[in-house]
């Protein structure tokens, strides 16, 4: 059976690394199946990528990562059960950015009273009501999760970067200890080459979180264009500490140690990558690295 890395993964899903890890740290891909520790080593299957890319197709609908969250709390609940949680919901078809749950032959909104019974396979969505569809009514107001999302849909062009950046400054607004959101909005400063704002970024991600594996990984890279490069040696470090499959961080420690002239270390770090990713992009200069060097 073909695995994927975390890399590998967000290249065929076109989502960020941080975007999946984000939805294993919140509990999201998780709960609708995906274990948590696959996403740090070579071992996704095509099935989680199937759950995955569900998720992000009830994103591209309208549904936000909590309804999301909440519908798959409701099929996990004594009351609504399915070997496949993502199969058991849908957004509806009459109203706005409304997520329903299969529930006993119906579909009701998580924690609603009202049901729609099923005719047929093809029979299409009617209203659906609840005790407080009233009051839910209206307008939606974009909590600090949606802005996220849409700052990841936004932060891969760079003819977007600017509106990446002012989503994810909206989301830390509203949600100041929002780790994630902090990180990623280093990442779109320092791709516009906001090197300053970018840092103290990634600076406040990791006040929020010291182990975050992309904050320490981005704030070394920063640092080591800098020449800073035994700062940037401690956050990759911390990096790996956190995330020891992860292949791209063998790599930069590899090239590191090298620059750094400990060639003992750097050998270890590219034995180490080709050891999680023999057919990867720098397999080749690896094995060349560790080749014995000839007369």
């Amino acid at each position: 059976m073909s695995t994927y890395s975390l890399r590998d993964a967000a290249r065929i899903l076109k989502v960020s690394p941080a975007r999946l890890r984000y939805w294993t740290r919140t509990e999201l891909l998780s709960a609708a199946g995906v274990d948590a520790k696959a996403l740090e080593g070579r071992a996704l299957g095509f099935s989680d990528l199937v759950v995955a890319r569900a998720v992000l197709a009830l994103l591209k609908q309208g549904i936000s990562l909590q309804q999301i969250r909440r519908g798959l709390d409701s099929v996990q609940s004594d009351t609504i059960e399915s070997d496949s949680p993502l199969s058991a919901l849908r957004p509806s078809q009459v109203g706005e950015r409304r997520l329903l749950v299969r529930a006993g032959g119906a579909w009701v909104e998580p924690g609603g009273q009202g049901v729609l019974s099923f005719e047929g396979p093809e029979k299409p969505l009617g209203g659906v009501e609840t005790l407080d569809a009233a009051k839910n009514r209206g307008a939606h107001q974009s909590d600090s999760e949606d802005l996220f999302a849409r700052g990841c849909a936004l932060d891969g062009d760079p003819a977007t970067y600017q509106e990446a950046i002012q989503c994810y400054r909206e989301a830390v607004e509203l949600d100041p200890e929002f780790a994630d959101c902090h990180c990623n909005l280093g990442a779109a400063y320092y791709n516009r080459g906001e090197r300053g704002p970018a840092r103290e970024a990634f600076m406040r991600c990791l006040d929020l979180a010291p182990h975050h594996v992309e904050a320490n990984f981005n704030l070394a890279n920063l640092l080591e264009e800098e020449g800073d490069d035994h700062g940037a040696l401690r956050h990759y470090k911390v990096a790996l500490a956190a995330a020891p499959l992860y292949a791209d961080l063998q790599i930069n420690l590899a090239l590191l140690y090298e620059k750094m002239g400990e060639d003992g270390w750097s050998r270890k770090h590219w034995r180490r990558y080709l050891q999680l990713d023999s057919a990867g992009v720098w397999s080749d200069l690896a094995r060349l690295r560790l080749a014995p060097e000839k007369d």
